[in-house]
C-alpha cells in the first residue's frame, strides 16, 4: 500500500517518487543511482538496438541517446520493439514512444541521422556508454574503430552474430579491452540459411544491455 499511495490514480501512472522507490527496491539504493546517472548511447534502433533500449529504460537508465534514420517497415515487427500501425514513422519517433509506455521518466535525446566519422564524436559527447547495434558490417567497423581510436575513454559495447536457429548458449559475451565488450557468436551472418530470428536476436541484445548493466555496477568481466 505504501507505494500505490503514490500513483497518479486518475491514469494509473506511477508518479516519480513511486518509480524510484520501486527500482531501488528491487536494485537497491547505491546501484540504481548509478543507473539513473548514466547516460548511454544506442547506435541503430534494430533488432539489436530496439530491444537494448528497452531492457535499459525498464531498468532505470537515466538517459538514453537513440540514434537512427530509418523508418519502421513491416519487415521490422517479427524482431523489433515496433507495433504494426507505427509502419512508416521513423524509428527513433516511434521507440521513444514505445519506451515512455513502459519506463515514464527515462530521459531520451534522439538524432533522425546516419551517423558518419564526421557526426559521431559529437553524437555522443555525452554517452557513457556507446552500444554498436547495426546490421551492416561496415557501419560495424566504422563505430567500432572511431570510439576505439577517438574516444579511447568511453565504453563499447558492440555486437557480431546472432543469425538462424543456432544454439542459445552460443551467444556470448567477451571482453576484448577494458573497455570494448563484444557480444554474439561471432560466428554467423544474415547471408546464412534463414537469417535473423527474433529469439535470437533479442538473446544477443539482452547481452549487450546486460554488460552495460554490469559495467554500471562495476562488475567487470575477466
Amino acid at each position: 500500500m505504501r507505494s500505490l499511495a503514490l500513483w497518479e490514480v486518475v491514469n494509473l501512472i506511477p508518479t516519480k517518487e513511486a518509480w524510484d522507490v520501486a527500482l531501488k527496491e528491487r536494485h537497491g539504493e547505491e546501484l540504481q543511482e548509478k543507473f539513473s546517472a548514466a547516460t548511454v548511447a544506442i547506435c541503430g534502433l534494430g533488432g539489436l538496438g530496439s530491444n537494448i533500449a528497452v531492457s535499459l529504460a525498464r531498468a532505470g537508465i537515466g538517459k538514453l541517446i537513440l540514434i537512427d534514420f530509418d523508418h519502421v517497415d513491416i519487415s521490422n515487427l517479427h524482431r523489433q520493439q515496433y507495433k504494426a500501425d507505427q509502419i512508416g514513422i521513423y524509428k527513433t519517433e516511434a521507440l521513444c514512444e514505445n519506451l515512455k509506455e513502459v519506463a515514464p521518466y527515462v530521459v531520451i535525446e534522439t538524432h533522425t541521422v546516419r551517423i558518419t566519422e564526421d557526426s559521431a564524436v559529437e553524437l555522443l559527447k555525452d554517452a557513457d556508454i556507446i552500444c554498436e547495434a547495426f546490421d551492416g558490417a561496415e557501419a560495424k567497423a566504422m563505430l567500432t574503430n572511431l570510439v576505439l581510436e577517438v574516444m579511447p575513454k568511453k565504453y563499447l559495447v558492440a555486437a557480431s552474430g546472432m543469425a538462424g536457429l543456432g544454439s542459445a548458449n552460443t551467444i556470448k559475451t567477451r571482453k576484448v579491452t577494458n573497455k570494448f565488450y563484444l557480444c554474439g557468436d561471432e560466428v554467423s551472418d544474415v547471408k546464412d540459411g534463414i537469417g535473423l530470428v527474433s529469439s535470437r536476436v533479442m538473446l544477443c541484445a539482452a547481452h549487450q544491455a546486460h554488460i552495460v548493466l554490469r559495467i554500471l555496477a562495476e562488475e567487470y568481466e575477466v
